[in-house]
């Protein structure tokens, strides 16, 4: 297909996603890099953030949670640990998770205990952003 680019998304548990795309941005550990079709051949590892990609003009979104990315010229595989799509993700829960979250690290404790506290707060951070921009706009 000219022009477009295969984005497949899968976790250990499932293949969230195969689709024929026009454009993907990624959260690289070392920041967000994008992807057009043609693009030469790299692998960079995932942080926790947004996996965006448009087909046509129509954007979506999802969140992922570290692992893999590999590129190609005509595809975009991206292995991550856990990965959600926009349109799954409750938005009461995550605002939920939130507060849980702001809880935890307010309580102080062990410092794997804050670290641990951060990293669930920036996922359910994540979360919502995703989940709230899918319920205001549809995608």
């Amino acid at each position: 297909m000219a022009g477009k680019i295969l984005l497949e998304v899968v976790t250990p548990e499932k293949q969230l996603l195969s689709l024929q795309v026009d454009e993907v941005i990624a959260p690289g550990a070392e920041g967000e890099f994008g992807v057009l079709p043609g693009h030469c051949h790299f692998l960079s590892t995932l942080r926790i953030g947004e996996l965006r990609y448009r087909v046509e003009s129509q954007a979506h979104s999802m969140a992922v949670l570290w692992g893999v990315a590999e590129v190609t010229p005509t595809k975009v595989t991206v292995m991550a640990e856990i990965a959600e799509r926009a349109e799954d993700i409750d938005v009461d829960r995550a605002t939920a998770k939130v507060a849980e979250a702001e809880r935890r690290l307010q309580a102080g404790g062990l410092p794997s205990e804050v670290k641990e506290a951060q990293i669930s707060l920036e996922k359910a951070r994540l979360r919502k952003k995703i989940a709230e921009r899918m319920r205001k706009t549809g995608h």
